[in-house]
């Protein structure tokens, strides 16, 4: 493809204007991963659904990871303007929907359309990075682009409980509407439209690695909840997934333009960075999806407030952010992907330590602690990855690592749940009368149980905030997995304003 979308052909000023365009749809959505964790007892107490809690999160995930690289690789095809707006307009339907749907079964759908539409905005925009600033100062704007990331997926909840505590849910989504036409308006504007070579698309390719995605992250979903992990129907999906899986990746072999290059896995550097990413999705998640619960259940805050103890969160992930994105030409990349696991670790275990009664500022500073180490990887991961391709496959590689994280953050409400419910049996066992602990359910549900048993409604509650606990412990293990990785990871950005590969 004839790339004319260059940052030695665009002026300081235009860039900067694409990129406030471009930031917008990325705020916007990532902001809807996390803002209905909040708002949801608000939205089940108006549609009911609570079975269906989990699915709000998941079908957006499920959609967004999908198309992530899709979109990644039509960018590199068709030029990043058109998928980013196509973007924003899938993106501002399906939010005008969710926030007049009528039942949770709506509601569900249409999350799914808004993930089809973020799952075209974050790879576009980050892929962006590389096309319009030279090699020497992507890693302060990735380092703003990973603050900004973490600022909409913490923000999210505190917005979406103020909202909801304060207006309507309905307006969770309707919010979207200002920020979204903006960023049509900025990118519309200014965003140079590229040179388009015809090339034959790998649908095929697409389709088979959709189906894959979905099945593996249903499986992640459903396993340990609906059915049994060792069961008839993890067996049948783990081999539907790994039959799908390798049709993929016969068939990316045979493709003139692949969606993903077989090639790209013999990259010691790219597999790594996408693990990490994977990694860093996976625990994010897990903790922007229970944290807030806890908050409101066990410490007893409101939905607003439980959306603003993850501040702090932001605060953290967004100084070393932007101090790693500014500073890693000089360090190189071992030292934040060192010291960054090891601190976000730490604050894990922190928070693990939390109980019905702790203080709301051992809370924030426990979550400080946490952001801090979470920002050191962010930015530098992304840059890692974007310094070692060409320009001709940025949209691909930067979607590829995207889609990592996404499926770790997809992965991360089903691991979650489940180590949760691999705990409660344990914890309700300690503090409840054997008559109570046979009736009540062992899972995430048994705070339903409450309202027929008011007077052990502490001990419930205690069981279950443990059991939270307990899952921010595990994913502060799950998080050293990157010092295994950052041994591989080496070197530091290109020193000159030259492209790093092939071009």
């Amino acid at each position: 493809m004839s790339n004319d979308l260059h940052w030695s052909n665009i002026d300081k000023k235009t860039r900067a204007t694409i990129m406030i365009g471009l930031s917008m749809g990325m705020l916007m959505a990532c902001l809807d991963g996390t803002i209905v964790a909040t708002s949801l007892p608000h939205i089940v107490g108006d549609l009911g659904g609570y079975e269906h809690y989990s699915w709000v999160f998941t079908g957006y995930m499920l959609c967004e990871t999908a198309m992530i690289p899709i979109a990644g690789k039509l960018s590199d095809q068709y030029g990043r303007k058109p998928i980013f707006l196509v973007g924003i307009s899938i993106f501002l339907v399906g939010s005008v929907l969710c926030g007049i749907c009528g039942s949770m079964s709506q509601l569900i759908i249409f999350r799914a359309i808004q993930g089809i539409g973020g799952g075209m905005l974050v790879p576009v925009a980050t892929a962006a990075v590389a096309d319009l600033f030279a090699p020497t100062e992507r890693g302060k704007i990735q380092g703003m682009l990973g603050a900004l990331f973490a600022v909409a997926m913490c923000l999210g909840p505190f917005l979406g409980g103020y909202i909801s505590d304060h207006i309507s849910w309905h307006w969770v989504f309707f919010i979207n509407l200002p920020i979204g036409l903006a960023a049509l308006i900025f990118t519309a504007k200014k965003f140079p439209s590229q040179e388009i070579v015809e090339t034959k698309t790998d649908y095929s390719g697409m389709t088979l690695l959709t189906a894959f995605l979905f099945t593996l992250l249903l499986f992640f979903t459903w396993a340990g909840i609906d059915f049994e992990w060792l069961s008839i129907q993890s067996a049948g999906m783990i081999a539907l997934a790994a039959v799908l899986l390798a049709l993929f990746i016969f068939n990316e072999t045979k493709a003139k333009e692949p969606v993903l290059k077989p090639a790209l896995f013999k990259n010691k550097m790219f597999v790594c960075c996408a693990l990490v990413m994977f990694v860093f999705g996976l625990a994010l998640m897990g903790l922007m999806a229970y944290l807030p619960m806890f908050m409101q259940t066990v410490i007893g805050m409101s939905a607003t407030n439980s959306g603003a103890i993850m501040l702090p969160f932001v605060i953290g992930v967004a100084i070393t952010s932007m101090i790693s994105g500014f500073a890693v030409k000089r360090t190189g990349y071992q030292p934040w992907l060192i010291a960054g696991p090891i601190v976000a670790a730490f604050g894990m275990y922190l928070l693990s330590t939390l109980e019905m009664g702790s203080s709301q500022t051992a809370a924030l500073i426990y979550l400080l602690i946490t952001g801090l180490g979470m920002g050191c990887v962010m930015s530098v991961i992304m840059i890692a990855v974007q310094n070692g391709a060409s320009r001709g496959e940025m949209g691909m590689v930067t979607s590829s690592v995207n889609l990592f994280r996404s499926i770790g953050s997809t992965v991360a409400v089903g691991v979650f749940t489940t180590i949760i419910n691999g705990r409660i049996a344990t914890e309700l066992w300690n503090v409840l009368p054997q008559a109570i602990y046979d009736v009540v359910p062992h899972t995430i549900g048994v705070l339903e149980a409450i309202a027929y048993f008011p007077a052990y409604a502490n001990d419930i509650i205690f069981a279950y905030g443990e059991s939270i606990t307990f899952a921010f412990l595990i994913g502060g293990i799950i998080i050293l997995f990157v010092l295994l990785l950052a041994v591989f990871i080496k070197g530091r950005p290109v020193d000159t304003a030259d492209e790093s590969m092939g071009e």
